[in-house]
């Protein structure tokens, strides 16, 4: 995100025991089920919202960006998840810090080969 790009706020919908095992490094944590009680204390409405939850067999981050657009939010899902995020070698947060593992050769292109999509 460069300079004078929305703001973003990343969030992770999944449980608490999810969130502990990793995340998204800066996102908030806000479960699907505390969306409409909690939404006010972690988001700003003039940010742009993306939403996340486990990886593409999950439909957590849908239901979750759902609720936060009938709230009035601007969001977008994050396709593919943590899976896909963690997979692909970006930067994952737990309590002992921010690491990054070697991409995937079956997620993410590692030799210059891409999907073409």
């Amino acid at each position: 995100m460069g300079e004078g790009a929305d703001k973003v706020i990343v969030v992770d919908s999944r449980a608490r025991e999810a969130w502990d095992m990793g995340r998204v490094a800066g996102a908030v944590h806000l479960p699907r089920l505390e969306i409409a009680a909690r939404h006010g204390e972690v988001l700003d409405r003039d940010a742009l919202v993306v939403v996340y939850c486990w990886g593409p067999g999950c439909n957590g981050g849908v239901k979750a960006a759902l609720e936060l657009a009938r709230l009035g939010y601007r969001v977008k899902e994050m396709i593919g998840g943590f899976e896909y995020w963690a997979r692909e070698g970006y930067p994952v947060e737990t309590a002992a810090g921010v690491s990054r593992r070697s991409p995937d050769p079956l997620t993410a292109p590692v030799a210059g080969i891409t999907c073409a999509c």
